[in-house]
């Protein structure tokens, strides 16, 4: 938004907004946006009128608003409401999704490519239409997800490629000069919007899997999770451990003679690193005095999603 608004080629009408809390699917109580920029005293120190969302995209109220600051275009980011088309008939609108489009299109982009294994993800400027992330491209920058990123880390970086984006197609879009590329459709993967149940690690797979599936997941997001003892036990760091441990049973936790502490996948083994459980945080050595001198077996992972229950 700043970049918007000491832009020299726009002047920015005014800033629609969500609140922390907002409804989604799989929870119309609310859940809680981890990424949650608060932007109203920004716009109270420059003097720009802003709005929030209070429930949907088709408020009237919030339409008449928008429509009275008389926009020749939107720019969405981090948004996680459809915009519709009365919206769209207003003024073009151009979004910010964090992938190479048209792959990865879809909910939770980066999470699901670091879980994936991917090598390279990146960001993509597009004129929205009526699909999920379908519409024409602007511009794209590539990020590598390297091997010792966290989702903290490359989330970093991509937002600093959407800026450059901006800054560098902003010009043309306020003039209506952009040169639009649309979207391949083969090569689409429409990837879905994840849940608290979508965090349940899965000791079935290999130790790289789940040492991916850790960090994508990691904070400032709620954390991949097992279950010990009937209470949750979140994993937010690890490592993949060297050795042979093909005769140790998958999910066990055990300590090696140095005292750092170890789960069995199917295939190898990880390092747990940092971990909560019942509201205290244990890193490293101090990781095995959670489970006592004896080896302790982690839940299979359909045990665990059959007695979680979301509030």
């Amino acid at each position: 938004m700043k970049l918007l608004n000491a832009s020299c080629e726009c002047n920015l009408a005014g800033v629609i907004t969500s609140k922390e809390k907002f409804a989604i699917s799989y929870n119309p109580k609310g859940v809680t946006n981890v990424l949650y920029a608060e932007l109203g005293n920004y716009c109270q120190e420059k003097n720009i009128e802003h709005a929030f969302l209070q429930s949907s995209m088709n408020e009237s109220l919030l339409i008449e608003k928008v429509n009275a600051w008389k926009p020749d275009l939107f720019i969405v980011v981090g948004w996680y409401h459809i915009l519709p088309k009365s919206w769209r008939n207003l003024a073009p609108a151009y979004g910010m999704h964090a992938s190479l489009l048209p792959n990865y299109s879809g909910g939770a982009p980066l999470v699901w490519a670091m879980i994936n294994g991917e090598k390279k993800t990146g960001i993509t400027l597009f004129k929205m239409d009526d699909g999920i992330d379908s519409g024409p491209i602007v511009g794209q920058k590539e990020e590598a997800i390297h091997l010792s990123d966290t989702i903290s880390t490359l989330y970093s970086r991509i937002e600093d490629r959407g800026l450059e984006l901006l800054d560098e197609h902003l010009p043309l879009l306020v003039i209506n000069k952009a040169k639009l590329k649309p979207q391949p459709e083969n090569g689409r993967k429409i990837m879905p919007q994840r849940s608290p149940k979508d965090g349940i690690i899965d000791w079935q797979k290999d130790s790289v899997s789940i040492y991916n599936f850790v960090r994508a997941q990691t904070h400032p997001y709620p954390g991949a999770f097992s279950k010990y003892n009937k209470h949750i036990l979140q994993i937010w760091s690890c490592k993949v451990a060297g050795g042979n441990f093909e005769s140790v049973k998958t999910g066990l936790v055990w300590a090696d003679e140095n005292g750092e502490c170890f789960v069995k996948c199917r295939k190898g083994a990880i390092q747990l690193m940092e971990i909560s459980y019942q509201n205290k945080n244990y890193f490293g050595k101090e990781i095995h005095s959670l489970f006592g001198a004896d080896e302790a077996q982690l839940d299979d992972n359909k045990l665990v999603e059959k007695s979680l229950h979301f509030s």
